[in-house]
């Protein structure tokens, strides 16, 4: 790993970028006061986080009202994802509360599942976790949001859901998420280590005092899971593929249900393996990507896709390189 810190930092606080240079100084110098705060209204009102504010409905949705799965990427679920990976706080712009409000009331159910549909059956690990993830990282405050959170670790554990084939059961799997230990229609019914990144990278944000017996039972099994293979192989179950997505070796911005090992080594990080010897491989993956400058490079990427544009392909990259050492410093580094 090239030891050029200082000149990392100093790129990711150039002025010009000024979503990562907030996020730069509240993650990686962990500043405070008028700096930080000034940054951070800036970045709510002139940075990338404004564009996508710019497009939201005065209601709360983007592009057409409902659950908002349709159309990828730049329908609510997917810009309230963004939202929350660049940054965006409730507290600072109240449209953003507005947009939180708003997919609660059409995407969640009764039983605690966030659906693309707006019913149960419409869930998806990959999607749970993202959106509890994002919710949380945007400071909502919804009680629903621990309904969720509860559905989710049932969902990883099966404590109180029945089997899809049980029809008159109240709570059950379907044909998307279908089983315990993350497996999903998706991946042949198979547990998927995408959905499994996701939802623990959410328990890994729920704080301590929110953490149930059941929910700490999912975290368990869901660690369990995730060190069943080594994170550097990424050789879970691929359902229809002979081998692991290589997807699994792109590091990517904004991250939404295609994974990273990057995202593996956060969740696991987040819940307290930071250190742990069995992520030391994946860590020196992620460093040996590290340019001669100090900078680590965009490899999967959504140009076009969403609202805002994050630089191009295989250069340089702010956002993945803030990602990367947000888990490096973690890890030690």
């Amino acid at each position: 790993m090239v030891n050029n810190k200082s000149a990392t930092q100093n790129w990711l606080l150039e002025p010009q970028d000024i979503g990562v240079r907030y996020l730069a100084l509240r993650d990686l110098l962990q500043a405070g006061g008028k700096e930080l705060e000034d940054a951070r209204v800036k970045a709510h009102i002139e940075g990338p986080i404004a564009s996508v504010l710019a497009k939201m409905n005065d209601e709360g949705y983007w592009v057409v009202p409902g659950p908002g799965y349709y159309p990828k990427y730049t329908s609510t679920i997917w810009s309230i994802m963004l939202l929350a990976q660049l940054g965006a706080k409730m507290d600072a712009v109240t449209r953003i509360g507005t947009a939180c409000q708003y997919l609660m009331d059409h995407a969640f159910c009764e039983a605690g599942q966030i659906s693309a549909s707006g019913s149960p059956s419409g869930t998806a690990d990959c999607m749970q976790g993202n959106l509890c993830t994002a919710l949380l990282d945007l400071g909502c405050q919804d009680k629903r949001l621990d309904k969720a959170f509860e559905y989710m670790a049932r969902s990883v554990t099966g404590e109180g859901i029945a089997p899809m084939t049980d029809k008159t059961a109240a709570l059950r799997y379907y044909a998307g998420k279908c089983g315990p230990t993350f497996a999903c229609g998706s991946n042949d019914k198979k547990p998927c280590a995408w959905g499994a990144a996701k939802v623990m990278l959410a328990f890994s944000k729920l704080p301590k005092e929110k953490h149930t017996p059941i929910i700490d039972r999912a975290i368990s099994a869901g660690v369990d899971f995730l060190f069943s293979k080594n994170p550097a192989d990424a050789d879970y179950p691929s359902g229809y593929a002979a081998k692991p997505s290589g997807n699994w070796w792109k590091l990517g911005f904004p991250v939404f249900y295609v994974t990273d090992i990057l995202q593996i080594v956060e969740a696991l990080g987040g819940l307290g393996f930071a250190k742990d010897p069995r992520l030391e491989r994946a860590l020196n993956l992620i460093r040996d990507k590290q340019d001669t400058s100090g900078r680590w490079a965009l490899e999967y990427d959504y140009t076009g896709k969403t609202w805002v544009d994050f630089g191009p392909k295989k250069a340089p990259n702010k956002w993945v390189t803030l990602r990367t050492l947000r888990v490096l410093q973690g890890a030690g580094d």
